[in-house]
């Protein structure tokens, strides 16, 4: 996750606290030097919370234990809805409106401050209207928890009110303040409306969306008020990092993006853009903000696609016009501009719920593999699964969706899940942590050597997935995520190697790369990946596309001699494009470093590429020193000038390379 500056270290982690109140000075004099960020982000006069009554300390930040489960009324019983299990609610319009919101009250009075428990909730309203304007439905959305609507369209389910994520504020020196959404992890928002409306204070008529990574918006309308990104009505500093928003909608009021340091947004409608630290980008939508990237003076770090190249959106949970449980999924799309939703019904694939295997943390691996060879679609519902062996996706179109967050951890050194290589898996919603014993690799989608031809009609899409190396629970694993097969869609991935939590440390939570791409004609979009060992992402595919990349270097090298990719480079490349690559873009590219060891740890350069390939081309990246010590030398292949402690906060960027 990104920490130092305009998303900075978490000040309680070890290593972090002596240098924070330094770092907030440096960040907001980056920010003003810049002439945009978080100082001139809040459209009103910053005060304290003054929404529901949910507490925003969090315990100490290390949280290595999972918090004791509060007591929290049942899931409500709704005829002919599926058993998802326990932990997945279901609201109705008919419902009163005090059981709803005590319902969803005690939910996020537990997973506010829950970022390593082993909690998992999915909250589904059924098509209808909730709240008014004058008695809105007001609730907060903390760690694994998925909020979706239930309907064919996001005008089927519409709240009035917000569904809000604040910043939590966190243990801080005397004197100081550390309000922030740096840790805003694990989350979802989709499939409805929301018109804004409620609040008081500072709060008033303000949706209020302050995450970081792996806390997705998807197919979300919002009307009116204040859609903001970031939380400026808690105290200081206020920092976000690392947004992602597709397929949505946003009219009639303000977007505040503010202090997050990089955002994307994809194929969605725009109403007005403001604010940004160091990377957003756009991609296929409508009403974004002009490119603006690396232009001196200029309104933002915009990079700005007009179409995105190709597109799938994410299958979702809904009800059919008989009343039974469906999977909708939606069509592939070439040169998208906008949202599936706005101009009709979205395009796609429905499946009868029936045709699923639904899972619980009980079902033996075997069994849901024997359901996948079968031929059925798999739902995993919410909770955390130990396996002893890979689930294994062995047939073509199979559909595979994680619900509340569902996560894998594999026990004994193998792998998580394998995907063959058939086209059109569909694979979201799932956390894979590294188990106690190494795994080579946690998810792989197609088979070691093994190719076939691929339709660019029917990719393979791995949408919303989220890979853990310590933190939750110690953890190593060599690869995270192993990309093998030819035309796959990677949409919102965040892969991490943890900097805070349990299992923590060099020799600890070992992890070499974040993501391998094999496979030809993948592109991805939203990728984050955050302090591997080595090359964070090694890409080797032809005629592969990455709109947007956000990376943080290892915070912790013990010593230059112990993170060196040969005897003449110092450190790894963050993302290597590998010299047999004839054909690759990418586009909104950056990467930062906190070498907090005390250490003069440098590395060489952040992004490596073949210079004489003619289809090699990468497009506005960036690098930027954000605390610590040491540096990074160059931004591309020795292009773009050093960042380091003279330069911290400020970014060094490439336009254009080569």
């Amino acid at each position: 996750m990104a920490r130092p500056l305009a998303a900075t270290s978490d000040p309680a982690r070890p290593g972090g606290p002596r240098h924070f109140i330094r770092r907030c000075a440096i960040l907001f004099a980056a920010l003003a030097a810049a002439g945009y960020g978080a100082a001139v982000a809040s459209p009103a006069a910053t005060a304290a919370p003054a929404g529901p009554a949910v507490s925003q300390t969090a315990p100490g930040r290390t949280a290595t234990a999972a918090l004791a489960p509060r007591h929290i009324p049942a899931a409500p019983q709704v005829p002919g809805a599926p058993d998802l299990g326990p932990n997945v609610y279901i609201f109705t319009p008919s419902m009163p409106q005090s059981q709803i919101q005590a319902t969803v009250d005690s939910i996020a009075s537990q997973q506010v401050p829950n970022q390593f428990g082993t909690q998992r909730y999915a909250l589904f309203f059924e098509p209808g209207t909730y709240g008014t304007a004058t008695d809105p439905l007001i609730f907060q959305v903390g760690y694994y928890t998925q909020v979706a609507g239930l309907g064919p369209s996001p005008g089927d389910v519409v709240i009035n009110g917000s569904v809000d994520v604040y910043n939590q504020c966190f243990p801080s020196a005397p004197g100081t303040t550390n309000c922030i959404a740096l840790d805003n992890f694990w989350r979802s928002l989709s499939n409805l409306t929301i018109n804004i409306a409620g609040g008081s204070g500072c709060q008033t008529k303000t949706e209020f969306w302050a995450v970081s990574q792996a806390a997705p918006m998807r197919r979300v309308n919002v009307n009116g008020g204040t859609m903001s990104f970031m939380d400026y009505c808690s105290a200081g500093p206020q920092f976000a990092s690392g947004g992602f928003v597709a397929d949505s909608q946003f009219t009639g009021g303000t977007i505040v993006n503010g202090s997050q340091q990089q955002f994307i947004v994809r194929n969605s409608n725009l109403d007005g853009w403001t604010n940004g630290v160091w990377n957003q980008v756009f991609a296929g939508d409508n009403g974004a903000p002009a490119q603006a990237f690396g232009v001196p003076g200029g309104a933002g770090p915009y990079t700005t696609l007009a179409s995105s190249p190709v597109t799938q959106e994410e299958p979702y949970l809904y009800i059919g016009p008989d009343g039974g449980y469906r999977v909708f999924v939606p069509a592939v799309q070439h040169d998208s501009v906008g949202p599936t939703w706005t101009n009709g019904a979205t395009a796609g694939q429905s499946i009868p719920v029936g045709r699923f295997f639904i899972a619980t943390p009980a079902t033996p691996v075997p069994r849901i593999n024997l359901a996948l060879a079968l031929g059925q679609d798999l739902i995993l519902t919410p909770g955390v699964y130990h396996l002893n062996q890979a689930i294994r996706v062995s047939r073509p179109d199979t559909v595979v969706l994680g619900l509340g967050l569902a996560t894998l951890i594999p026990d004994q050194g193998n792998a998580s899940m394998r995907v063959a290589s058939v086209p059109g898996v569909k694979l979201s919603g799932l956390i894979f942590d590294a188990g106690p014993v190494n795994s080579p690799v946690l998810l792989q989608v197609g088979a070691t050597g093994n190719r076939p031809a691929a339709s660019p009609d029917d990719p393979t899409l791995v949408q919303d997935i989220y890979f853990r190396i310590g933190g939750a629970e110690p953890g190593q694993a060599t690869n995270s995520l192993v990309v093998n097969s030819s035309q796959v869609i990677l949409d919102n991935i965040w892969a991490w190697r943890a900097d805070h939590g349990a299992g923590v440390g060099w020799t600890d939570n070992v992890g070499d790369h974040g993501l391998i791409v094999t496979g030809d004609d993948v592109t991805a979009y939203g990728l984050f990946v955050e302090h591997y060992q080595k090359t964070q992402v090694v890409w080797s595919g032809q005629g592969g596309t990455d709109i947007f990349f956000q990376n943080e270097m290892p915070y912790d090298p013990p010593s230059q001699a112990a993170w060196m990719a040969n005897a003449t480079t110092d450190g790894y490349p963050a993302f290597a494009v590998t010299d047999n690559v004839r054909s690759f873009t990418g586009y909104g590219l950056g990467s930062y470093c906190f070498f907090n060891q005390g250490l003069p740890i440098v590395a060489t350069e952040a992004f490596q590429a073949p210079s004489t390939a003619p289809g090699v081309r990468l497009h506005d990246l960036l690098t930027v020193f954000l605390s610590g010590s040491g540096g990074i030398n160059s931004v591309v292949d020795g292009v773009g000038a050093p960042v380091n402690s003279g330069t911290a906060g400020r970014p060094s960027d490439v336009v254009s390379f080569p």
